[in-house]
């Protein structure tokens, strides 16, 4: 039976299939750092199905560094071609981040350990944790993702909340909730309880009601 991917899963492609998908797309013929990338270990992640996108194949995507003009390349291969690849969790690629982001990320590591959660990195820092190449720059948001159960605490969206008020870059990020939705931590945090917040997953966006989904702050 085929594994089932989610978004933001990171995957390693077979390099056959990875030649025979770009062999098909003209497109990407000159397109720098594609030819090797599966040779090289490098993976891709899992996105959500543009409109149009159907059948079995999983959405995949991978950003262009900064320096190659940061297009975000989007593929589509069958799960038999795919592997799944190791976690990256906040701490592992702690070392690929500027120096004075060292102090938040600490501080979000600890806040996840309080809460059983294991964050992850996301966008730019995944990157180049990942590929070994450059895709921080002095402008760079860290964006993070925790994977909850429900209801999700006030406590952890209270805690994000007071690291990015202090934090040199801002903190950006996505609450991956059962189902495998993502919903933005600060939408989550703000929204009134009897509002409704915006989930992304794999096939769709919807509204989802926060009754339910966040955790009610005492009276």
């Amino acid at each position: 039976m085929a594994e089932t991917f989610q978004r933001h899963d990171l995957v390693h492609v077979d390099p056959a299939a990875w030649t025979a998908c770009l062999a098909n797309r003209s497109d990407l013929r000159d397109v720098p750092h594609l030819k090797g990338w599966a040779e090289a270990g490098r993976p891709v992640i899992v996105r959500r199905r543009a409109p149009g996108e159907g059948g079995d194949a999983v959405p995949l995507g991978l950003p262009l560094p900064p320096a190659d003009g940061k297009r975000r390349i989007g593929l589509s291969l069958p799960p038999t071609a795919l592997s799944r690849a190791p976690m990256v969790s906040l701490a592992d690629a702690a070392a690929q981040a500027p120096i004075p982001w060292g102090s938040t990320l600490a501080t979000l590591t600890a806040l996840g350990q309080r809460h059983e959660i294991v964050p992850r990195p996301f966008g730019s820092l995944l990157w180049q944790a990942v590929t070994g190449l450059t895709y921080l720059s002095a402008t760079s948001d860290l964006d993070v993702l925790w994977r909850c159960r429900l209801p999700v605490p006030l406590s952890l969206l209270d805690g994000i909340a007071a690291a990015a008020e202090t934090a040199p870059m801002g903190i950006d990020g996505e609450i991956l909730v059962p189902d495998g939705a993502g919903l933005h931590w600060r939408e989550l945090r703000d929204a009134p309880v009897d509002g409704s917040v915006l989930a992304k997953s794999l096939d769709r966006l919807a509204l989802r009601p926060v009754a339910g989904l966040r955790a009610r702050r005492p009276a």
